[in-house]
């Protein structure tokens, strides 16, 4: 054996105990997916070995004919998907598109107004994100506790009195659709662009079962591909704006925070857009279903759910005050020791030195929905869940339960299906 190859024998094996515990596990996650196997292929494609810097057919490499008939299809599928006028696939990540508009839409010194992070925004709005190091002024909306939903009337008066120069809306706890049409008017009358973070939902906007953000007053939506939109883990700019201010995007993307852009995952990112086409709405719906239905489920054992006042949840996302059972950091890692997997999570009455012990858990539906649990499971899950947490029975005991209710969920759904895809393959070549 060469000397080194046991550390490379190592690292694949616990790459196979990984895969080996997620198999084994129910996934509740609100960030995390899994992409259909024609996507998948394409991480494998030798795309992922090249770079094509820029703008299809205005590169600055040689070789990119193909990656540019690829581009040109994932960027129209983009717009077909969100009806968008403009799209950008090449963002990396979500906090990639993030990086890309903040460089596009700001300058230092400028003001910006984002929801805070015990309301429920995402790190890159924060501080010591990336609206801090671009060294914004941030302003964070008023915000209802119970619903971690922006205060619409609180929120009009700040704007009127601060005149931020970007009103960004979007959270990565997304339980209600943020109140564009109600905020419209305001952002208008002190002249804010509007920037939409979809990162969580964007997969619930493309099945047109949230809320429509272009349509609704946003300039700029951004967003990541891998969480209710079950694509591979990039990023993408989606605009219905002015051709000056889209030029400042794209060049926000390349070379502002960029330079080549992953390209076996814009292909992969490109069949999940094709397949949300097809199987996205049914999907989307049953996403918000299945979250409904294991919030008032864990309610009705106990649990101190927010937002009951508007029916807990209209996304893939529910939040629970596990305050009274250890707080959030003991009971996400009292569950993951039974293979029950989710976060713990800031709650509004937690202030930003409580990230490692906050009040709450987030539990996300979309991962679980993508291999078929439906209501009835639900059911299932919520007492798994009461079974660890409240009457504490040993992991043993729970861990048999979750693999119970696994075995009949392995396989990946609202996609191209295994046969169904690959027998087209040599037809189509």
């Amino acid at each position: 054996m060469n000397p080194n190859m046991k550390e490379a024998l190592d690292i694949r094996k616990t790459a196979m105990d990984h895969n080996k515990f997620f198999e084994e596990s129910i996934p509740l996650v609100a960030s995390e997916n899994l992409m259909s196997p024609l996507a998948m292929e394409m991480l494998l494609t030798d795309f992922g070995f090249r770079y094509a810097e820029g703008l299809p057919h205005h590169r600055y490499y040689q070789g990119n004919f193909f990656v540019d008939i690829m581009e040109e299809k994932v960027t129209e599928l983009a717009k077909m998907v969100f009806k968008a006028p403009q799209a950008d696939p090449r963002p990396v990540s979500g906090t990639n598109a993030n990086q890309a508009v903040t460089f596009a839409l700001t300058k230092t010194g400028d003001r910006i107004a984002a929801p805070n992070l015990s309301g429920g925004g995402h790190i890159s709005a924060a501080k010591f994100g990336t609206l801090g190091f671009r060294g914004l002024d941030i302003l964070n909306y008023p915000f209802e506790e119970n619903t971690m939903s922006i205060d619409v009337d609180a929120s009009i008066k700040m704007l009127k009195q601060e005149k931020p120069k970007v009103c960004l809306v979007g959270q990565s706890v997304f339980l209600f659709p943020a109140p564009l049409k109600e905020l419209k008017d305001t952002f208008q009358e002190i002249g804010a662009k509007v920037w939409y973070d979809a990162a969580h939902v964007l997969g619930l906007i493309a099945g047109g079962r949230f809320q429509d953000p272009l349509r609704e007053g946003a300039d700029v939506i951004t967003g990541s591909t891998h969480k209710t939109l079950p694509g591979p883990q990039h990023g993408i700019v989606l605009g219905n704006t002015d051709d000056d201010t889209w030029k400042k995007v794209q060049r926000g993307v390349f070379p502002g925070v960029l330079s080549n852009h992953h390209l076996n995952t814009m292909a992969a990112l490109g069949i999940t857009l094709a397949e949300t086409l097809d199987f996205g709405s049914d999907y989307a719906g049953k996403i918000i279903d299945n979250a409904k239905s294991l919030a008032e489920e864990l309610h009705s054992l106990g649990f101190k759910v927010l937002g009951e006042e508007r029916g807990f949840t209209q996304s893939h996302t529910l939040v629970a005050d596990v305050r009274q059972n250890g707080g959030g950091k003991l009971v996400s890692e009292l569950l993951e020791h039974c293979h029950i997997v989710l976060n713990k999570n800031l709650l509004p009455w937690d202030d930003n030195k409580k990230s490692q012990d906050p009040s709450g858990i987030r539990i996300g539906t979309q991962e679980v929905t993508r291999i078929g649990f439906d209501k009835s499971d639900m059911k299932e899950l919520a007492s798994l869940i009461f079974r660890a947490v409240v009457k504490q029975e040993p992991a043993e005991k729970i861990i048999l339960g979750v693999k119970e209710l696994k075995k009949n969920h392995k396989k990946v759904m609202y996609c191209y299906g295994d046969m169904e895809a690959y027998k087209y393959i040599e037809l189509y070549k």
